[in-house]
């Protein structure tokens, strides 16, 4: 090759250097001196990676960003959790299917949320050691004091450091199953998020922090506190609570974004960093309607199909094995009591050690053969990646819950309870809301002012189904999805033969009176631990009250001219507060 002369020298001097300059150009819409950085970010995908009406998926997510980064080279695509859980797709890898899905789209930072933990923090570590982008938690330490994760990134782009740090919620070590975090502490985020920004002081030109703490007004940590009390950080990209926020929240002088869930919004928002630092301004929300005319990533979606191909084998592992014909039949299912509502139902309680366990008949899709149980099967039943939760119910929300479920009977309903836990029978013969009784959790009569632990699918506890009386109580506990329980479950029992063993029969009321009306009769013979014990049967045959619904022991103590103390001295009441429908109640 022959040797630049002086002239070619010099041209190509001036060619380098105007490419430098157009490096150092502001992006379309700063101002001179600052540059515009575009946020990507996405939350609680559940795993919600192919493209349907309302989910944009990552293949059409991917094409987007590519779309954004022609435009503005300077843009990084950010998750704030619960994303390698929730569906078939994930479960069956335990997540590994959703990492190199991830991997081919781009991801920047991830956050970790509560459900990421659902196949243990050790998996966990595993698949963020397979990812090609930072796994970032500051708040999560092990047993030893040395953070789970890093706790922060600094991404430079267009000359800019741009300083990612992640919180969890504290709220996992119950919005998981505890032994998937066990070991592990969840420090206070705010708390945490202070230490952090004094440490990147200097590092970074900017400062966000990618957050799984949720805007819910029944949590203790949430993005709203964390933006009032630590100053420092200029966006929160927030995760946790499904909210979406076309426009962003402000609080604290901090803009706060978060994109509702399962990849129905790509959220969007410009970070200007210049000489007086940096601000997060134009929060939008791309829902799926206004995707149509962008095509998918055709290597993503080589990805995806490579993924499910990967995936039959799996489907056909045996997991079981059931000497009868489990009845997932659509007409039996919404209208009574089957064999296989029953075994889903013992699942849940095997799965989360709950009182009472209910879920509806439409959820459950398609019957099983008697003989060997596969992977696939079950899915194929539970094919909607619902998760169990937990929840702290009166038994008059309960008995509500039953109310509802029958309401229809005989016509089918989805919405129609299969129960573990209790048992109860419907009047036909009864109006809609009056037609639930004899309802008996264990073997005791239901209280419908004590509280149970619940255990249903994540539909129902939302209110699905108009299961509105299962919307009030707040979430206690989050656990495996219906059919990664029922799976665990075969492989525990090895074989089963569930039957109907009469949970729900049909049977009139006669001349009981519903439980619903809160006048279930105490069962004659011993009392149950904890009920107070009547006196005995004397010659001269004491004075008693039987409980009514509404009593309270201080009414009945000011009825009689007593008090409530002598009430329960008298009756060795351990919880005075504590008194049932039917119960004989010792006078002075």
């Amino acid at each position: 090759m022959k040797r630049l002369g002086q002239a070619g020298r010099l041209l190509l001097a001036a060619l380098l250097l105007h490419l430098s300059a157009l490096a150092l150009l502001p992006a379309a819409g700063a101002e001179q001196g600052e540059t515009t950085i575009t946020i990507v970010h996405v939350n609680d995908v559940h795993s919600r990676v192919e493209q349907t009406d309302e989910n944009i998926g990552y293949a059409k997510l991917s094409a987007f960003v590519k779309r954004l980064k022609a435009e503005n080279p300077n843009t990084l695509l950010l998750d704030a959790g619960d994303t390698m859980h929730g569906q078939t797709i994930a479960n069956l890898e335990r997540g590994g299917s959703i990492v190199r899905m991830m991997n081919a789209v781009g991801f920047d930072a991830m956050a970790t949320g509560n459900h990421d933990y659902n196949y243990g923090y050790e998996r966990l570590l595993e698949l963020a050691g397979e990812a090609s982008f930072p796994v970032l938690a500051a708040n999560v330490y092990k047993a030893d004091g040395t953070r789970l994760f890093a706790p922060y990134a600094v991404l430079e782009t267009g000359g800019v450091r741009v300083a990612v740090f992640g919180l969890a919620t504290p709220e996992t070590t119950y919005k998981t199953h505890p032994k998937n975090v066990e070991g592990l502490t969840f420090a206070d985020p705010v708390a945490e998020a202070g230490r952090i920004v004094a440490e990147l002081e200097g590092k970074a030109d900017a400062v966000i922090a990618l957050v799984h703490l949720g805007l819910d007004e029944a949590s203790v940590d949430t993005s709203r506190k964390l933006a009032e009390e630590v100053p420092g950080i200029d966006l929160i990209v927030d995760g946790h609570s499904h909210t979406a926020l076309p426009e962003g929240l402000e609080a604290g002088g901090t803009l706060i974004v978060q994109a509702g869930e399962y990849s129905k919004y790509i959220g969007v928002v410009d970070l200007v960093v210049g000489p007086a630092g940096a601000k997060a301004k134009n929060a939008r929300l791309i829902p799926a309607g206004e995707t149509s005319g962008i095509e998918p990533d055709p290597a993503v979606l080589a990805v995806i199909e490579e993924v499910k191909a990967g995936q039959e084998a799996l489907l056909s592992e045996i997991v079981g094995k059931t000497r009868v014909d489990l009845d997932g039949e659509r007409e039996h299912v919404r209208t009574g009591e089957t064999n296989l509502g029953n075994l889903i139902a013992d699942a849940m309680l095997f799965e989360t050690g709950a009182d009472v366990a209910l879920t509806n008949g439409g959820g459950i899709r398609a019957s099983i053969p008697a003989g060997d149980i596969t992977k696939g099967q079950v899915i194929t039943v539970l094919p909607f990646g619902n998760y169990i939760q937990t929840k702290k119910v009166t038994g008059a929300q309960l008995l509500a819950a039953l109310e509802h479920g029958v309401s229809a009977y005989p016509e089918p309903l989805g919405g129609f309870p299969h129960v573990a836990g209790l048992t109860f029978k419907i009047d036909p013969d009864k109006p809609a809301g009056e037609r639930v009784h004899d309802v008996r959790v264990g073997a005791r009569p239901i209280d419908p002012e004590a509280v149970y632990t619940l255990a249903t699918n994540d539909f129902l506890a939302a209110g699905g189904d108009q299961y509105t009386m299962l919307a009030e109580p707040p979430t206690t506990g989050d656990f495996a999805s219906l059919e990664e329980a029922v799976i665990r479950y075969l492989q525990a029992k090895g074989e089963v033969a569930p039957a109907k063993e009469g949970r729900i029969a049909v049977e009139p009321s006669g001349g009981k009176t519903p439980s619903s009306e809160g006048t279930t009769q105490q069962p004659a013979g011993p009392e149950q631990p904890g009920q107070p014990q009547p006196a005995k049967e004397q010659s001269a045959k004491p004075r008693v009250h039987i409980v009514k619904k509404g009593d309270t022991l201080w009414a009945i103590a000011r009825k009689y001219g007593t008090t409530w103390q002598k009430l329960a001295e008298i009756n060795k009441l351990k919880n005075p507060r504590l008194i049932f429908p039917g119960q004989r109640i010792l006078l002075p």
